[in-house]
């Protein structure tokens, strides 16, 4: 993966790759409960962040971080182990776009019904 892509790059390259890098029903079944997870910490975050509640903020926060954390420890029992992230930008682009539009199309388009019908327990 080159280290400089623009936006329609990378989501290219993340769904030309999706399935290949989701194939392990526990992956699977952790981002179909911890995307979501992910996503709801995203809205705390901000929501917090605009109504000066640091509470709210840092819970979000904590949602992500431990969203994050165990997407990682889904991945560690995937065949084909995840390309490493380049620097803290492409960690960002890649987290980012993959949570809120690389996976919800995976789940929309059918993709992760199909790969959990196919997944090797």
């Amino acid at each position: 993966m080159a280290a400089a892509m623009t936006v329609a790059q990378l989501l290219a390259w993340q769904w030309e790759g999706y399935a290949r890098y989701h194939q392990s029903r526990a992956n699977l079944v952790l981002h179909i409960v911890l995307v979501p997870a992910f996503l709801a910490g995203n809205i705390a975050l901000i929501a917090g962040i605009i109504r000066l509640s640091w509470i709210a903020a840092l819970a979000g926060l904590g949602l992500m971080v431990i969203s994050m954390a165990l997407q990682g420890r889904g991945r560690r029992g995937e065949s084909v182990p995840p390309v490493p992230f380049s620097s803290l930008a492409n960690a960002l682009g890649r987290i980012f776009l993959e949570q809120w539009i690389t996976f919800p199309r995976f789940v929309l388009g059918g993709g992760w019904l199909r790969a959990l019908r196919n997944a090797r327990a």
